[in-house]
């Protein structure tokens, strides 16, 4: 059985911090940058309505079905986004790595690969998990590149899955990596982390 529980993960350059109301405000300026809740491939609420994301994540941590994190650049200590462990299947030791979001002018920079390695890093090793899943919109292309940058298989499309917020149905891309292939996708990521 997986027994997860709030930790700080970190390298040199980012560290996930478990997600409090303290950060509601650092939140809502983050997703501000580049106005993240008009795109809809993704659902990051708009400022407005952080409070009520972090309360509903908070709600799911002491359910066991989540651990939510703030993703957060050490220099300047800056909130740049969202992401966490969810569905979380202890009695198969599965999760799924998702929620992810990023403020728009620090994707494509060093934050999701140090992210993705952090958590990574921690359902394998530490958790001891099977597989880790890692879902999006199928139509989101910026992240199933970046998904299949890590490593990650296409394991199917879930058809006609979610309604998103803007009332136009999802198909789901489901994407795994598996304890087996962790050390390869380790060593990808290792060399990407100075990046």
């Amino acid at each position: 059985m997986l027994r997860i529980a709030p930790v700080t993960l970190s390298t040199d350059r980012l560290i996930l911090q478990p997600l409090t109301l303290d950060h509601v405000p650092a939140l809502a300026k983050a997703a501000s940058d580049g106005d993240l809740w008009e795109k809809k491939t993704t659902t990051v609420p708009r400022p407005e309505g952080f409070e009520d994301y972090v309360k509903k994540a908070l709600e799911l941590q002491a359910a066991g079905l989540a651990l939510p994190f703030a993703t957060t650049v050490r220099d300047g200590n800056q909130i740049v986004g969202s992401t966490r462990f969810m569905n979380i299947d202890a009695a198969n030791h599965r999760v799924e790595i998702g929620t992810t979001w990023i403020a728009k002018s620090w994707q494509r920079s060093f934050v999701n690969t140090h992210a993705k390695f952090l958590m990574l890093r921690h359902a394998f090793e530490d958790l001891g998990c099977n597989a880790v899943e890692i879902r999006t919109h199928s139509l989101n292309d910026q992240s199933r590149a970046a998904i299949e940058r890590l490593g990650a298989k296409l394991d199917g499309i879930l058809r006609r899955h979610m309604i998103m917020p803007d009332g136009h149905i999802r198909d789901t891309a489901v994407y795994s990596i598996i304890r087996e292939e962790w050390p390869e996708v380790r060593a990808r990521l290792e060399k990407r982390l100075p990046a």
